[in-house]
């Protein structure tokens, strides 16, 4: 751990750790049945379409929001601590910070709340921006408020950071770049680092780990390379039914020829090809599964993970 305290021992299990995990809106259950674990020092990328939950499940883990059912253990803890604050970063989607604050302003807020923090990181992170520290959060674009956020999370050193979509609104450059100073974030001082987006081109060749939510529940959990190897995408004028002792997650055919995307079980039988699918093969057939809408998503991130 980075910063353990005498009465906070180092942590030593999963970062994230969900178990029947639920939390109920009036409109309905946001997230339902949630079971996974995110182990320390992985970059975790949390996929998945709009509405599907991300958001949702990094709120509780910033203890944001409280589930309704089950438990979701942070670095340790199930509960709420003045610690645990202090060892979590968080990035919400909508960078709220207060407009009336300078940027210089802002930085000497994180300074004086949090005990661990890095002024000249935090530092550093505003001025590759180019940005004033005498102007006001308020005037500030949305790719610049993302800077200022990123800074202050950052700045304070958590052993766990948390991100909520954080480059939709930054141009390539500073995507670039702010997601270089992530990863080498994570590989100087073991951060684990959980990020949401429903974009995979900004998570691919980057994370480590994987949760894919759908509709609410976890159905894939897990390192992308492993859960790839227990996948084969299969083309050919083959009949499905030649696939009775594999989970077909999704099959597509033009004329004659058909693809489909599986889990592996016993040898593919003749009149197939198969190659290991691409991440964004995966991720694709699994949104797109009917098969994911008759069964449990538990099962799904067992099997894959």
């Amino acid at each position: 751990m980075n910063h353990p305290t005498d009465s906070q021992p180092a942590h030593s299990g999963p970062a994230l750790e969900a178990v029947g995990l639920g939390l109920q809106y009036q409109g309905g259950w946001a997230l339902r049945n949630c079971e996974f674990q995110v182990p320390l020092g992985r970059v975790c990328g949390v996929m998945g379409p709009n509405g599907s939950g991300k958001s949702t499940l990094l709120a509780l883990g910033a203890r944001l929001l409280a589930p309704t059912e089950g438990e979701l253990r942070v670095l340790g803890e199930a509960g709420d601590t003045p610690e645990l604050r202090s060892r979590v970063g968080f990035v919400a989607q909508d960078k709220p910070l207060y407009p009336t604050f300078t940027v210089a302003e802002t930085l000497r807020l994180g300074r004086e709340l949090n005990p661990h923090w890095d002024q000249e990181f935090a530092q550093r992170i505003v001025d590759q921006g180019e940005l004033s520290g005498k102007t006001r959060i308020g005037s500030l674009s949305g790719g610049q408020r993302t800077r200022v956020a990123l800074a202050l999370a950052l700045g304070k050193r958590p052993e766990l950071l948390l991100l909520d979509e954080p480059m939709a609104d930054l141009d390539p450059l500073a995507r670039h770049q702010l997601m270089g100073t992530l990863m080498a974030e994570a590989a100087e001082h073991g951060t684990t680092i959980v990020l949401s987006s429903h974009i995979l081109a900004e998570l691919e060749g980057v994370i480590d780990h994987l949760l894919l939510v759908r509709s609410g529940r976890i159905v894939l959990a897990g390192d992308p390379d492993e859960i790839l190897d227990t996948h084969l995408l299969l083309t050919g004028g083959g009949d499905l039914s030649q696939l009775a002792d594999h989970t077909v997650l999704e099959s597509r055919s033009t004329g004659r020829r058909t693809t489909a995307l599986v889990r592996t079980g016993t040898p593919v039988t003749e009149g197939w090809e198969s190659d290991r699918p691409s991440l964004e093969n995966l991720l694709l057939g699994y949104l797109r599964s009917p098969a994911l809408d008759t069964t449990t998503p538990s099962t799904h991130s067992k099997a894959a993970a």
